[in-house]
Formats: C-alpha cells, structure tokens, sequence
C-alpha cells in the first residue's frame, strides 16, 4: 500500500521561495509508484495543501490533516523540504514529534542547536571540531568596535546567528564598516556572530543516513566569482562547486572524518550539508545545514549524484529511515 507524503515547503524566514523550488523538486521525483505526494506550504499566514491546479485547501493543524473532496487525509511520514524556520530550527520537528509523525530531518534538538551557528560551534570545540575566533553581540549589547578588531581582526565576517543562504552576511575590511554591517545582520536575527576572516580552500561535506548507514557524500570545492561565498554566488551563478574537490589525500581524509565526527557526535539523522574550510592541511567548521537545498543544482543531490545515488533513491531513502 502506498504511503501518504507530505513535502512540507516554504516557512517563515527570506529563505521561503529557495525552499518552495526544493520542495517542488522532492515532489517531482518522489516515486508514484511507492508513494503518494501531497504539497504542503507553511508560511505566517497560513497552511495549506496545494493540489496540481494550484487551488489551496487548508491543514488542520490539531491532528495534520486536510481534507480532500470530503475525505480527510493523514500523512505516514513528512519530508522536511523547509530551509531556515520553522523548518530547520527545531519547531516542525518538536510539532511532528507530538503528533507521532514521522519526519525526515534531524530531531527537534539536533535542529535547534545546529541552527544556532554559536551554539553549534561551542558544542563540538572540545571534541577537538576547530572554527574561526569569534565575538558575540545580542540586539541591545553595548557594541564596542575596537574590542571586536582586537578579537578577530580584520577582514572578518559578520553574520547572523540564526540565519541561512547568506542572508545577513558582511565581510568587513575596515573599522569604519563594521557598524553597518551589524546593523544588516541584526535585520536577520536579534544574534550576531563576528568571526575571524580564514583564507583557505572552502568545501562543503553532505553526510546523511543511507540504507542504515553514515554516509559521507563526496566533497564540493567552493569557487566563488565574489569577494565570499554570498547569496548571488550560490543562486545566480556566480560561483564554480567542484565535485569530487580539488584536495590533497590527507585534506580529504581530515574533512571526511570531521564531517562524520560531527554527524554522530550530535546523533544527526537525515540529511545534513556541513561547510569548511581550510588552514593548510586543517579544516575548520563554519556551519551546518541540516535542511540543505535539494533542487536538481544544489550542492546536496550533485553530491548525491557524483555517489551514484538519483534522486528518486536519495529521497526515497530519507523516508525509509524516517519509517524506520
């Protein structure tokens, strides 16, 4: 009997139209022999099934449930397709997780630390995971420039702590810029992380669950055309993503065991796409997604691809585990 998918897609953050194209992507390649596929938008406003006209039915949100041409309509298992909240940040995983339906990300914890890039990179440091120095302001601190230069030099990032695709990130040269570049990215999340500036060879490592296993994808080289790794680089073309990349045996090693290191020091599951980069022969943490991009020229499914996996078996693998 075939089972009942729902593509949740959307959300409530400026990643919700990258996210409508992943979640269409998992819809369009989800297997209609083993499942049947129901598209589910969530934003502020509200819930809702989309059917292949477009015409919109809402979700009852007490039980998950839509009803369809006066039949009500459950769901065996979600595939999470939402890219920063409530998607990547824990709250759809804690909901699901209190009705008994099963999802295909990460639990709600595991979402919620990863999504705090500060909290993420303090939890892994004494396992021996490196990052850049860092400095930490909330909305409301006292910001006091010169402390921050002396902390983590300069150029460094400012980023928001809570935010995905880029959104809200900076690379400041000057003193001089790192104002406005603070107050771009509290327009993102009320917390900031300023980190050091790394010069190295950037990656990208996706490690999922396949077939019961810790899989660690091959590795995607990060080329940008732009001064860092932006918006516009990863969604208008201004960048080259190399897969297998371009590194030495010991690179590769180190960056493939940080990666899985990290994946099961959290207890992951699903998918996850973690981002690094290199000091030499050292890789450094940035962060880790765990909802990442899956349209057919995300980094993820060209990982999953150079593997041998289509996409048709990378997402029907991600419902299995979450099944299982």
């Amino acid at each position: 009997m075939k089972k009942n998918i729902a593509i949740i897609m959307g959300g409530y953050s400026s990643e919700f139209k990258i996210s409508i194209k992943s979640g269409n992507v998992v819809f369009k390649y989800l297997d209609r022999q083993k499942f049947n596929a129901y598209r589910i938008i969530i934003s502020k406003e509200k819930w809702v099934y989309l059917d292949d006209n477009g015409n919109e039915l809402l979700v009852n949100r007490h039980d998950f449930s839509v009803e369809i041409q006066n039949r009500v309509v459950t769901f065996d298992c979600v595939f999470n397709a939402i890219h920063g909240t409530p998607g990547e940040d824990g709250l759809m995983q804690a909901y699901f997780a209190l009705l008994g339906i099963p999802q295909t990300s990460c639990n709600h914890y595991q979402a919620a630390l990863t999504f705090n890039k500060r909290d993420l990179l303090s939890t892994l440091k004494p396992y021996g995971i490196k990052a850049a120095d860092s400095y930490y302001l909330n909305l409301g601190d006292t910001i006091d420039h010169v402390s921050i230069v002396e902390k983590v030099g300069l150029p460094c990032f400012v980023k928001a702590n809570k935010a995905g695709s880029s959104f809200g990130i900076s690379k400041v040269y000057e003193k001089k810029d790192l104002q406005a570049a603070i107050d771009k990215a509290f327009l993102e999340d009320d917390e900031i992380i300023i980190e050091s500036y790394l010069n190295g060879t950037e990656v990208s490592v996706g490690v999922i669950t396949y077939k019961n296993k810790t899989l660690v994808l091959p590795i995607t080289e990060i080329v940008t055309e732009n001064d860092f790794f932006d918006y516009e680089a990863k969604y208008e073309g201004k960048s080259k993503e190399i897969t297998p990349a371009r590194l030495s045996k010991i690179q590769e090693e180190n960056v493939r065991q940080q990666a899985k290191k990290a994946y099961e020091i959290l207890k992951m599951k699903g998918f996850s796409r973690s981002e690094f980069i290199f000091i030499e022969n050292e890789p450094y943490m940035l962060e880790m997604n765990t909802t990442p991009g899956l349209t057919e020229e995300s980094i993820l499914p060209q990982q999953a691809r150079n593997a041998g996996i289509s996409l048709p078996e990378l997402f029907e693998s991600a419902i299995n585990e979450a099944l299982k």
